[in-house]
């Protein structure tokens, strides 16, 4: 097969060359979007098709992508919402018992474009030093790719929600407990998580707190999510009726709107983190737990009164959770769901199943 000529041409001016890979873009073409970088090693497939990533074109610093294929038990979501992909190299063959589909393949199938064949430990630390930024990548000039990058809006301010929320209610899970869950983007392991917990009324993110209280829920989950999390909606306004009433869980978008709703500040971070193997400290404990990242906004230290702030990032310090010192309430930036290889942080769901016991105990 002969690949396409690409360049990839970020906000300012910076400029990589490679091949294209995945849906083709027209000559004239271009795929534009807030160009970020991952460090995981394996899971391309369910970053991929993480529906946080919405708004962005997605870097793997690891260099062989595809090398063990793709397969549908491995969505994170029905589609990808990125809006590319840029890897150095694409696996010509995939190699693996649960295969099902090449990486190329898969990409062309959902009508996702990408790069491949780039430096992109350049463009790593590019990113690294200046910041995540607008890009854009195809067969496009030079100037054409440089005025769709420099047009992009990237993800502050913008509503990136609304495009991967659920659009109506559905349920998963036989659990014993009932939970809502607040579909922000939410990733199809962490539904699989709290369905062992509970069974999961799954709501658009526009749902209001009165009909999440009308359907008697004994938690409420907030998910992960792309984006802005002061753009995330009325979700803020609505929280705080359920603050005291309904034990709340947290996760990445869902621990930053609860921050917001518990009067704190959010920023936009300088490149954010994203990857596979970030070290976060429980505070109260001393534990160290490698996790799963993707975010590029975070909650500001000590702005969210009456918390305990319980976790830590050991990368930069950013904080990475907190509980409310009233209402049972916690949350936390990283991914507990998520499997790179350790399973640290899965004991979390437990402590969201043993709040609920222990609230609707007392209330009763």
């Amino acid at each position: 097969m002969t690949l396409k000529e690409y360049q990839l041409v970020l906000a300012d001016g910076e400029t990589f060359e490679g091949e294209g890979i995945g849906a083709a873009l027209t000559d004239d073409g271009f795929a534009a979007g807030e160009v970020v970088f991952n460090t995981v090693l394996s899971g391309y497939q369910e970053v991929i098709t993480d529906p946080s990533y919405a708004g962005q074109i997605i870097t793997f610093t690891y260099p062989h992508i595809g090398n063990y294929g793709v397969n549908a038990a491995d969505d994170e979501a029905s589609r990808p919402f990125c809006r590319g992909v840029i890897i150095r190299d694409l696996a010509r063959r995939q190699s693996n018992w649960r295969s099902e589909e090449h990486l190329d393949d898969f990409l062309c199938r959902h009508g996702l474009a990408g790069i491949a064949g780039i430096d992109t430990r350049r463009l790593t630390r590019h990113i690294r030093d200046r910041g995540a930024m607008p890009g854009a990548f195809g067969p496009a000039d030079h100037a054409t790719l440089l005025g769709a990058a420099q047009a992009e809006a990237g993800t502050a301010g913008v509503d990136l929600v609304s495009l991967v929320t659920t659009k109506e209610a559905y349920t998963v899970g036989d659990g014993p407990r009932r939970i809502v869950a607040y579909d922000f983007g939410v990733k199809t392991t962490m539904l699989r998580h709290l369905g062992e917990i509970g069974t999961v009324t799954v709501v658009p993110a526009h749902t209001s707190a009165d009909d999440v209280l009308a359907m008697n829920p004994d938690g409420v989950f907030l998910s992960n999510g792309p984006g802005d999390p002061e753009e995330a909606g009325p979700i803020v306004d609505e929280l705080p009726k359920l603050l005291g009433k309904v034990p709340i869980f947290g996760i990445c978008l869902g621990h930053q709107v609860l921050a917001l709703a518990m009067g704190g500040t959010t920023y936009k971070m300088k490149f954010g983190h994203h990857g596979g193997n970030v070290p976060v400290q429980d505070s109260r404990t001393g534990k160290v737990e490698i996790t799963a990242q993707n975010h590029n906004f975070a909650v500001e230290a000590g702005s969210v009164p009456n918390v305990t702030e319980t976790h830590v990032c050991l990368n930069d310090e950013a904080l990475e959770g907190l509980v409310h010192n009233d209402y049972p309430a916690f949350s936390v930036q990283y991914h507990p769901e998520a499997g790179p290889g350790p399973h640290d942080s899965t004991y979390l769901f437990e402590e969201f199943a043993q709040l609920m016991d222990d609230f609707n105990g007392k209330a009763a």
